[in-house]
């Protein structure tokens, strides 16, 4: 049995609650609140998608202690990914949009990159 210290459990439920914002926000119609509040940072779309995704595959890198698991993890990341822009058409006045996709696709790289060395990193320290 793995044991789960205090430090990976806060990271891992860090992405939980990131995943939960995540599936919220990319199913929510595009007139609601949040998606208006969201809308006026002025923040581009795909900067926006990139760091989600970035952030949501490497606390499962961090997190995880068996890096296979968090790698699986990174992959679920991006099919969710895929599965929610799907879930777009659905969303009034949302779209489904392949940029999305590659952006999501691009964080979700980037971030199992950038968590194999603070992985490296933090079992030194």
């Amino acid at each position: 049995m793995q044991v789960v210290t205090a430090p990976r459990k806060l990271v891992l439920f860090l992405w939980a609650v990131l995943i939960c914002c995540t599936v919220v926000g990319s199913l929510l119609p595009d007139a609601s609140p949040v998606m208006v509040a969201v809308g006026r940072l002025h923040i581009n779309d795909k900067v926006q998608h990139f760091c989600a995704y970035l952030a949501l595959s490497l606390l499962p890198v961090i997190g995880f202690r068996d890096r296979r698991r968090g790698l699986m993890a990174d992959l679920s990341t991006f099919v969710l990914g895929v599965l929610l822009e799907a879930g777009q058409h659905f969303s009034p006045g949302r779209a489904v949009e392949l940029g999305d996709v590659l952006a999501n696709g691009a964080g979700v790289s980037c971030g199992a990159l950038f968590g194999f060395p603070i992985r490296t990193l933090i079992a030194i320290l």
